[in-house]
């Protein structure tokens, strides 16, 4: 029944569905076909419309704003992600888990691939290629051998955290120790007396403007680490604590037992963590190019969604820390 203190209606009961028997591994903490029999998961099914919203969001800058096409096919594969969840969620049929699951991988190796192969000769990178298609391949054949989710949360863990502290580390190794070297050929130039007025004026706005860019770029990897985090928190829980979850969301009834739904807040979280994350590998990519002053971050404020964007001439004369001023 229903909490009387709070207006909702009871839970229908659950039933067969358009889309039985389920074939899946994996069946989640959301009872199924408890709305439609067209949809196993309702809740589940629907979240993953942020994951295609925010990959066609992806798509369009990066043709609009001209950037590296690793990173339009890296929103390719995040779109994949959100439609193989879409469908997976809604029949609960194996084949949808594999395109689920497989397409985090594939997608996760793309991003592995552009922080890895920067700079790098042409050999190194086809050898990277060739590595991480085997390394896909390996994944997806003995996943299918296995059919353990564990085995495929345990390899997509571990990619997420090579490539992230990769980045970081490209970030600080190419950017920062790069800025204290330039500030020492700046001094010594300056008592040699081979710079000029002007020059020392203008390096001195471009490493401030580049200081300023990487602490953003750190706000920017908290912000987007926390909500990733945050939804795999609550994904946790949701396994953890099923059978009371599933009790309380019947008491409270509908439509409030929608948000005891853990699974799809690890959809909505972790989708929005992503996003961050390709996003600051393009801004990150820019700058590595030495394009600050050509690219900035458009990001008015922490509940927005940050965009990297083509900068005007009047963004360059007045801004120097790579944060647009629109919307602020």
């Amino acid at each position: 029944m229903p909490s009387p203190w709070l207006p909702s209606i009871a839970y229908p009961p659950t039933g067969p569905g358009f889309w039985d028997p389920v074939t899946s591994t994996i069946n989640w903490c959301e009872e199924d076909y408890y709305v439609t029999i067209y949809s196993a998961e309702i809740v589940n099914t629907l979240t993953n419309l942020l994951f295609m919203f925010l990959a066609c969001k992806g798509m369009l800058s990066c043709w609009k704003q001209g950037h590296d096409t690793i990173f339009f096919v890296s929103f390719v594969g995040y779109l994949l992600v959100g439609t193989g969840s879409f469908f997976f969620h809604a029949t609960l049929k194996y084949p949808m888990q594999l395109v689920d699951e497989l397409s985090m991988i594939y997608t996760t190796c793309l991003m592995c691939y552009a922080t890895f192969s920067y700079s790098k000769s042409r050999l190194y990178s086809l050898i990277l290629a060739l590595s991480l298609v085997s390394l896909a391949l390996f994944i997806t054949l003995y996943y299918h051998y296995l059919q353990d989710p564990a085995f495929h949360q345990n390899a997509f863990a571990l990619l997420t955290i090579v490539v992230l502290f990769r980045s970081m580390y490209v970030m600080e190794v190419n950017i920062r120790p790069y800025l204290r070297k330039r500030e020492e050929v700046h001094k010594n130039q300056q008592q040699e007396g081979t710079v000029s007025k002007d020059e020392k004026v203008q390096q001195d706005v471009d490493d401030r403007r580049d200081e300023k860019i990487i602490k953003s770029m750190w706000f920017m990897i908290g912000w987007g680490l926390s909500i990733f985090l945050g939804g795999f928190g609550i994904w946790a829980l949701d396994n953890r604590y099923c059978s009371n979850l599933r009790a309380w969301r019947r008491e409270i009834g509908l439509p409030w037992g929608i948000l005891l739904e853990g699974h799809g807040w690890w959809h909505l979280m972790t989708g929005t963590g992503s996003y961050f994350y390709i996003t600051w590998c393009i801004w990150l990519r820019h700058c590595l190019n030495g394009r600050q002053d050509e690219y900035e971050l458009q990001w008015p404020h922490i509940l927005s969604l940050p965009e990297i964007v083509k900068t005007t001439k009047s963004d360059k004369t007045s801004s120097t820390n790579g944060v647009s001023k629109k919307g602020q």
